[in-house]
Formats: structure tokens, sequence, C-alpha cells
């Protein structure tokens, strides 16, 4: 009996045009202006007070621009269609690009440390603080607000570069709430060295983040399997729907972007018709679609009495 390819060039479509696709698209895009307007408050507060920190968190946010900018493009790509080179579409686009804002994150870092290392030796204290601070606070707030968004919404649409994005901007929020913290210090001491030590230590917490951007996104690139606890309601699903079968075996899963990818074989009886076959197979694709949204699902059927091709999956 022939095979049953549920995951069509047509499903793969209807995922890149999902609900929730054409709002992780515009939050891209306006990640763009949003990202040149925080680096422009934070320039300011550098230039009107010469801190190095602030200017650390400057350089941080030119890193942002960036970020935004891949993003985008990738969101964009990885929602085209699948091709004929490309016939399981293009959604990884949004790991590499995940994996680009972590080493982003970390270039970021390394340019406030050799800030910081230089300013060790020349501390000095900023000029108009108070001014610097405020127009520095409004710019973590924005970024705040801002990264929220992103991280909600990108885990909701499952898109990796959203939620690396969203995350790469709360990096920047921590640098911003520390880097505050340690000037309104340095200025309550009179220690000009807190603010070189302070960027130093904004250097570090920023190397963590950017790691775990970069680890999070390479679990996808390699294929990794759903969770644990979706497997077992996956086969509980099967186990529901597959009325008129004999069994399941070799179930795999890997999530790319916004798709999961579900294939499994269906054992029925030798004497089950094609057409019996085939209308047990879009019961199961039409459950396993309703629970899991994007599933692009494949159903190998076999006849009963065939050695299995790979590991039983017990229902």
């Amino acid at each position: 009996m022939s095979d049953n390819k549920s995951a069509k060039q047509g499903d793969m479509e209807q995922v890149g045009l999902m609900p929730g696709s054409r709002r992780v698209q515009q939050l891209a895009a306006w990640s763009i202006p949003i990202a040149f307007a925080v680096m422009g408050l934070k320039a300011m507060a550098w230039w009107v007070t010469g801190s190095v920190a602030l200017l650390s968190d400057a350089l941080e946010s030119t890193v942002n621009v960036i970020a935004a900018i891949v993003a985008f493009s990738a969101i964009r790509y990885s929602r085209k269609p699948a091709d004929e080179d490309h016939p399981f579409g293009h959604y990884k686009a949004e790991y590499f690009a995940a994996v680009m804002e972590g080493v982003l994150i970390v270039v970021a870092a390394l340019l406030i440390a050799r800030e910081a290392i230089d300013a060790l030796f020349q501390p000095a204290l900023p000029e108009a603080p108070v001014l610097g601070l405020a127009i520095n606070g409004i710019a973590a707030i924005v970024n705040a607000l801002w990264a929220g968004l992103l991280v909600r919404a990108g885990t909701a649409h499952r898109s990796p570069a959203l939620v690396a994005d969203g995350r790469h901007i709360w990096s920047d929020v921590i640098t911003s709430v520390g880097v505050l913290a340690g000037l309104l210090l340095a200025l309550m001491t009179g220690l000009a060295i807190l603010d070189p030590l302070l960027a130093l230590v904004v250097a570090a917490n920023i190397v963590y983040q950017g790691w775990k951007v970069i680890s999070s996104s390479v679990d996808g690139l390699m294929d990794r399997a759903i969770a644990t606890e979706d497997g077992e309601r996956l086969k509980e699903i099967i186990a529901e729907n597959a009325d008129g079968s004999l069994g399941v075996h070799d179930l795999k899963t890997r999530i790319a972007g916004p798709a999961t990818f579900i294939d499994f074989h269906l054992v029925v009886p030798k004497a089950m018709s094609v057409g019996e076959a085939h209308a047990i197979c879009d019961r199961l694709e039409a459950a396993i679609k309703a629970e899991v949204p994007g599933a692009l699902t494949a159903i190998h059927v076999e006849p009963q009495g065939e050695k299995a091709h790979g590991v039983k999956v017990q229902l």
C-alpha cells in the first residue's frame, strides 16, 4: 500500500500564513525604528554626561539596531512558502537569525569591556548626571515594554527570531538598570572608578544572555523533538483517533520555527482498502492540527504483518 503523505506544499503555505504570522512580521518591522529611537536616546545620555557606563549602554544599542534588521529579514524569509529547492519550507531561517543575535550580543559585551578597561585608568564622574540618567531611564522603560511584548508574541506564535530579539532587548534593559544604579552609587560616594567597574559587570552579564540565546537556537537547528509532555499528549491524540488501525510505530517529531513536523507509521489490516486507510489518516491529521497549531503530518501506512521499520509507540 502506498504512503499517505499529508505534509503537502499547500499545508506548508498555510503555516506561513497561519494566524499570527502577519502579527510577527509587523512586530519585527516595528523593532527597527524603535531600536533607532532608543539608540538615539542613549547616545544623547552619553553625550550630556561623558559617562563610560552610558557609552557602553549606547554601544549595545547600536548592536540592537543590527539585530532588529536581521530578525525582520529572517522572519520574512522564513514565511516564504515551500518550493522545489526547499520542500520543507524556510522556517529554520529564524534560528540562524537567533544565533546571529546571540553572537551580536557577545560582540556588544566585548565593545563595552573595551571601553570600560580604558576608563579604569582615567575614571571621571559624569557631567549633568540628572539629565543623562533621566534620558537613559526613558530609553530603559521603552525597551522593557517592547521586550516584554516581543517575547510574549514570539512565544505565542513560535517565532525563535522574535523571542531572541526580545531577549536581546531585555539584556539591554538589564544593562540600563545596572548602569543607572551604578552611576547613582558613584555620585553618592564620589568614587568615579565605580563607573567603569560597573560597565565590566554589565559586559559579563550580557555575555551570559548571549550564550542563552545561542544555545536555545542551536536546539532548533539540530531538529530537537517536541517537549516530553507535548509528546505524551500527541500519543494520546493519536490513540483517541486511530480507530480502525492496529497501531502506530516510529513516531518522530521536530520543531522548525512555527512549524511542528510529525511523522509516524500507521499499521492497518491487510484487507483494508486504500480509501478506508486514507480516512483514518485524514481523521488523525485533523485531530493533530486541532491540538498542535502549525503541525505538518506525514503518515506512512503499513499493512498488517509487515516488519516494523522503527520502534513501536505505546499508545
